[in-house]
């Protein structure tokens, strides 16, 4: 520690370049722990334990539907105290471009979200109304809806029996969001699963998926593998998981999250490495006079060797650890614009410490050959400055 002062001199040496090195350094661990977070939700297990409303699908594919008879076995599975039904609609409103979450629903689903208000004497009418339709505040403010219009989307998944693919709905309720970190559930747009399987061309009394409510989170494990156990060798086996794993399986259709964020993040400290590098590079040898005066001083080549990598790792651990704190900071935001249709944990431990062991190699690795060439400085040639 006598010789922090001597670092940190070093490092102030040319502050303009400090500060941009420090600010790249400070993007690429913002970057790691924001992905290690998407990486760590997507990698989430499907473990239900402790989860007191869980999602049973088809075992086979999120698209294939299950048949509607199973909803009185899933009701007979000891520990099960309620369970509804959707399915998944993929409308659009006039323009394909138009598109929001929308779902056909059973008449208790709204029993299992209490985090959806929806004011009474509109829950009434929607119950009453067979072409009924309930939207999110958020979704009938950017379209203009009110109370008692009439919404027509295109079906091009679900197109109607009769052939026409408009599907017309009757506006009876605007709900809300009880939390503000659910925000995202104004998005959505609901309506009556009974409407959409009596009209839709392709098939009749199945649906998307099942939601489950446990009396008791301890023993929902073992409830989704009695649910499960339903099915068990059938054409329509299922898996129960919870909620956030059935909402994260959409996601990963699109590839392997885990490969993509590892692929980004291999980038982006390659460069950093590079970058990182050259700074200290350019820093070593436009003090090559310095150390050589340190050197005459009494300075030993080891602490000569010491000092240039204590720079370089003091230099990344500070970009690094800004970059982590900002991460910690921005993803409570992150998961409250998500609306909580995905949540990413936040910064724990484990991502603290791969951070802070990534500091430390990069530093380690940046600094040893320009410390090596300060150590083994000749002080007759430097201070002539051959």
């Amino acid at each position: 520690m006598k010789y922090l002062h001597l670092v940190w001199a070093a490092l102030l040496r040319r502050k303009t370049r400090t500060a941009f090195t420090l600010l790249s350094v400070l993007a690429a661990f913002l970057l790691f722990g924001m992905l290690d977070a998407v990486r760590t939700a997507f990698d989430a297990g499907t473990n239900a334990a402790g989860a007191d409303r869980m999602i049973v699908s088809s075992r086979f594919s999120i698209i294939q539907p299950l048949p509607y008879s199973l909803l009185s076995q899933i009701e007979t599975v000891p520990g099960v105290k309620a369970v509804a039904y959707a399915n998944w609609f993929g409308g659009t409103y006039q323009d394909p471009k138009n598109f929001f979450p929308n779902f056909a629903i059973s008449p208790n689903y709204l029993d299992l979200y209490p985090d959806i208000v929806l004011p009474p004497a509109e829950r009434k009418a929607f119950d009453a109304t067979r072409t009924g339709a309930v939207v999110g505040a958020t979704l009938a403010k950017r379209f203009g809806w009110k109370i008692g219009d009439r919404i027509p989307l295109i079906g091009s998944i679900f197109p109607k029996r009769d052939g026409d693919s408009t599907w017309t709905f009757d506006l009876v309720g605007i709900f809300k969001a009880r939390d503000a970190r659910e925000a995202g559930l104004e998005q959505q747009m609901l309506f009556h699963w009974k409407y959409f399987d009596e009209a839709n061309a392709y098939y009749r009394n199945q649906v998307g998926w099942y939601i489950v409510k446990v009396a008791d989170p301890a023993q929902s494990d073992r409830i989704a593998q009695a649910i499960d156990r339903l099915s068990q060798n059938s054409d329509h086996e299922t898996r129960t998981e919870t909620e956030q794993a059935f909402q994260l399986a959409f996601a990963k259709q699109i590839g392997d999250i885990g490969l993509i964020v590892g692929g980004i993040m291999a980038a982006v400290f390659f460069t950093l490495l590079l970058l990182t590098g050259n700074t200290m590079a350019q820093a070593v040898r436009e003090r090559v006079p310095e150390l050589a005066v340190l050197k005459t001083l009494g300075f030993s080549n080891r602490v000569v060797l010491l000092l240039v990598l204590a720079e370089s790792v003091l230099l990344v651990a500070l970009g690094g650890v800004l970059g982590l704190g900002l991460a910690a900071l921005l993803l409570p935001a992150v998961n409250a614009a998500a609306g909580g249709q995905i949540v990413l944990p936040p910064v724990g431990l484990a991502t603290w410490t791969l951070g802070i062991a990534l500091m430390l190699l990069i530093g380690l690795v940046v600094g040893a050959l320009p410390a090596l060439r300060g150590m083994r400085l000749n002080i007759v040639d430097a201070l002539a400055g051959r």
